[in-house]
């Protein structure tokens, strides 16, 4: 499936009139039908046209939100969740029309279990937001994945981000969660035990599910300690090859690297120019160390070490904060240098990951595609677990180079899974890649139907993403 073949979902205009009305009346100036409104929550960062919702209403609790889902139900119209708008693949887009639940106003920090390492959150609440709550407590939330999203849209789209290699996904850190399901009720998943052999596990099937089962509304989250020493720095390697081969020998080393990034040279290009740095425009890796004073000094010079034995560096690491928030800050703001590599073109950002073996391969032969496409493509990779990501520059205009993004993505895609990968790491399925989910689970795929239709057989809970039911 193409990129810009998006599934129908038939408009349900007299059921949509009905719910505007009542939900305009009940909540008055907390319910919008503006037009700038509503594009801006039907907001996407690729070139997918944007498909506005018909009215956006902003919930002050989980019994709003119950009720609203239960108003919708009752119509049979569509419920689209909405964070801050920084997925990746269209998941705020409302194909069928219908209404955009913006939990915003739910940014309640509602406990904080410091001796548990845990803590429960409204699903409005951002992770910078929890992050500053929580530093004086000696505690952190580790989930980051760049954008400064909702904790509810990050357990929804199972995010992760540059510190997944230590700290994993939002899969492994949400003990537990609340949701308004299809029906209007709410259901909360798990408890705060740090394990359970209790029924199904209802947590891990609405963590990714991205709004196509319920509405997440508050959270319970694993908590970890904040280092008492970090270092960290940046190595350059003669080649992706090399740098690729230096993160599987580091991982195989058993070195508990909290980050590793890698940047290939295009995109080393763009960081230097936008970000003044002083680096090799060369493919480097973005690396961090968390621990005591004495271990993260040995884990850099045993890093040192390895890299040196693949032809990388100098690496050039500090425990300096400012120098290493200079470098992350970078990092975080390589989409936008990447744009001043063809200013005016719009980026479509796309990820795959790959078992770490095969990480070298993957990327050598998707710079192969670019350069024979004559893409303008800056590769950055979560590098410790195998998922990297490609920026094209493109111009939305001009439906050729459409057709040849839809043409690479289709590739990288089928190329990812052939190698026993995913056609997505982090962002997700949402409308852009459900042409290849098929071609990743096989018969699993109707499996997923089954659940879907049996949560929410009126297929109301953001329609046309993931699965469609017809």
């Amino acid at each position: 499936m193409a990129l810009t073949d998006l599934v129908a979902v038939r408009r349900n205009e007299e059921g949509i009139a009905a719910v505007v009305g009542i939900l305009k009346q009940r909540f008055g100036e907390r319910f919008q039908t503006n037009a700038d409104v509503r594009a801006v929550h039907s907001h996407t960062t690729t070139y997918i046209p944007a498909q506005l919702p018909d009215g956006v209403a902003f919930p002050d609790s989980r019994e709003e939100v119950e009720e609203i889902v239960r108003t919708c139900a009752a119509h049979r119209v569509p419920v689209i969740p909405f964070g801050i708008g920084s997925s990746l693949e269209g998941h705020v887009n409302a194909p069928g029309g219908g209404i955009s639940i913006d939990t915003s106003r739910m940014n309640r920090i509602l406990d904080v279990h410091a001796d548990d390492l845990d803590c429960t959150v409204e699903a409005g609440v951002t992770r910078e937001q929890l992050n500053s709550y929580l530093r004086d407590t000696g505690l952190f939330f580790p989930i980051d994945p760049g954008a400064n999203a909702t904790l509810g849209g990050m357990a929804a789209t199972r995010a992760s981000g540059t510190n997944a290699v230590r700290y994993l996904t939002m899969r492994e850190n949400v003990l537990s969660l609340t949701a308004v399901m299809a029906d209007g009720r709410s259901i909360t998943t798990a408890s705060r035990a740090r394990k359970s052999s209790a029924g199904y596990d209802l947590t891990r099937l609405l963590v990714g599910s991205e709004g196509t089962l319920g509405v997440i509304t508050s959270l319970t989250l694993k908590l970890q300690g904040i280092p008492q020493a970090i270092s960290g720095g940046v190595c350059p390697f003669p080649s992706l090859e090399a740098a690729c081969r230096a993160v599987i020998a580091t991982i195989q080393m058993g070195i508990p690297v909290a980050r590793i990034e890698l940047v290939n040279a295009l995109q080393m290009r763009a960081m230097i120019n936008y970000s003044k740095l002083d680096y090799p425009e060369s493919p480097c890796l973005f690396v961090e160390f968390h621990g005591s004073e004495a271990g993260v000094v040995e884990q850099a010079e045993l890093f040192g070490e390895i890299t040196a034995e693949y032809g990388g560096g100098p690496f050039l690491w500090t425990k300096v904060a400012e120098e290493r928030a200079k470098l992350w800050k970078a990092r975080h703001e390589a989409y936008w240098s990447s744009l001043t590599l063809r200013p005016g073109a719009k980026g479509l950002s796309t990820d795959v990951c790959v078992p770490i073996s095969r990480l070298a391969d993957c990327i050598a032969e998707t710079e192969a595609d670019i350069a024979e496409m004559g893409l303008i493509a800056p590769i950055v990779g979560h590098a410790g677990d195998g998922n990297f990501h490609v920026l094209v520059l493109l111009d939305p205009d001009v439906p050729a180079e459409i057709a040849r993004t839809e043409e690479f993505v289709g590739r990288l895609n089928r190329r990812a899974i052939s190698m026993e990968g995913t056609c997505t790491g982090e962002h997700g399925i949402g409308q852009g890649k459900m042409g290849f989910l098929r071609l990743e689970h096989g018969d699993g795929v109707d499996y997923m139907r089954m659940i879907k239709q049996a949560l929410d057989p009126q297929d109301i809970m953001n329609p046309g993403k993931i699965i469609p039911l017809s």
